[in-house]
């Protein structure tokens, strides 16, 4: 039995090659600093945990959640919003949940495109985005991010025909891979974007929660207008550390939620309960846990620039997210470069180029090992005389 042509036809996994490639290394008995991985490397905080622990004895959370998830949940994410950036949430039309935001970034072009229809997709990006175009069967168009332009889109680069066809644009800040931030100049421009080319936006916020230098990240939707033409993906992965319990949520314009939630009511049957009553916890219980998460990260970007300044690496340090984007010495592609620091120095990098052709030149790093391992990857690198 072959496979359908949209399974043919989907991207390769480049994170699975790069999860094999370094547990074989690892299996060897090598001791691999990885620097690859995208994965919180911090526990759950305890209160959400005994959130769980309660919730799971009260057998009503045994059964089947409603299809679009529980109220206090929806509550809950409204809440946030209104919290955390003054944006007004309806509860009941404007936020969807989702066993985590990847299920909802390859839906929605099912949900919202028909074959005529074009996607338009940052690169470099993170890879799952290009998951959605082949199983709806429609086109996507990339939007290269310049360094000189602080990696966001420059929206004249836009053929006019690239305009006609574009019926859904994909955002992410602060963005994986680079590092980059928004700020709300940029969103207001992206809203009369697509205002004027009857666009819907979806902006990736996976690591809203965390910018650098005292500088907290913009939401999509602070914009006025934002919820006119689009949404705002929210996990609780990287904020709360629960990247395993699977759990995000949506929220914006309601006929985008509507079709997500339709969509998900033919393929889900909801996520269980008890995580909901968890989520809901995390996201209106004291965000003192958030803060420290974020001080973490920050003073393992310092190390990481402090150390690399010192052996000569000029690197660009990130104003967000939980990744440094690190330019690749002369003589080597983004690939051969992340093969030969696994092979000669036991470190584990994501190539640039995993992420589009606009990764190419760069390997991504993941500031997710304690400081003092930092600082061993980058002794191990000295050795290499690269630089």
């Amino acid at each position: 039995m072959e496979f359908s042509n949209r399974l043919q036809n989907l991207p390769t996994q480049f994170f699975a090659s790069l999860v094999a490639k370094t547990t074989k290394a690892v299996l060897e008995g090598r001791d691999v600093i990885n620097l690859g991985q995208g994965n919180p490397d911090q526990p759950t905080p305890d209160h959400i945990i005994k959130a769980l622990q309660t919730a799971v004895t009260d057998p009503q959370t045994h059964k089947y959640s409603p299809f679009r998830g529980i109220s206090t949940l929806r509550q809950a994410a409204a809440d946030f919003y209104k919290r955390e950036y003054d944006v007004e949430i309806d509860p009941d039309l404007e936020v969807a949940i989702m066993c985590g935001t990847k299920i909802g970034l390859v839906e929605l072009p099912l949900a919202l495109l028909n074959p005529e229809d074009l996607l338009l997709l940052p690169d470099p990006g993170y890879p799952d985005y290009l998951s959605g175009a082949p199983l709806a069967g429609i086109d996507f168009e990339l939007m290269k991010l310049h360094p000189q332009q602080g990696y966001l889109p420059n929206y004249d680069e836009l053929s006019e025909a690239v305009r006609a066809r574009a019926k859904l644009m994909y955002l992410n800040y602060p963005n994986n891979p680079t590092g980059a931030v928004a700020n709300k100049e940029f969103f207001d421009e992206t809203v009369a974007f697509a205002k004027e080319n009857d666009l819907a936006i979806v902006h990736d916020f996976a690591y809203g929660a965390v910018g650098f230098e005292g500088k907290k990240p913009v939401s999509f939707l602070q914009s006025k207008g934002a919820k006119e033409v689009g949404i705002e993906m929210y996990t609780l992965s990287k904020t709360y550390n629960m990247a395993g319990w699977r759990i995000g949520f949506a929220v914006g314009h309601s006929k985008m939620i509507e079709a997500l939630n339709l969509i998900q009511d033919h393929l889900f049957a909801g996520l269980f309960p008890a995580v909901q009553l968890a989520a809901a916890e995390a996201l209106t219980a004291d965000q003192q846990c958030v803060d420290d998460l974020v001080d973490l990260y920050e003073k393992r970007r310092n190390v990481l620039v402090t150390e690399c300044t010192r052996i000569g690496w000029e690197i660009t340090a990130p104003l967000g997210s939980f990744f440094a984007w690190l330019p690749i010495p002369g003589g080597f592609t983004s690939a051969e470069f992340a093969d030969f620091l696994l092979e000669k120095a036991d470190i584990s990098v994501a190539a640039g180029s995993g992420f589009g052709d606009g990764g190419e030149g760069f390997v991504r790093v993941g500031l997710l090992v304690d400081e003092s391992r930092i600082v061993e990857a980058i002794d191990r690198i000295e050795k290499l005389h690269l630089f």
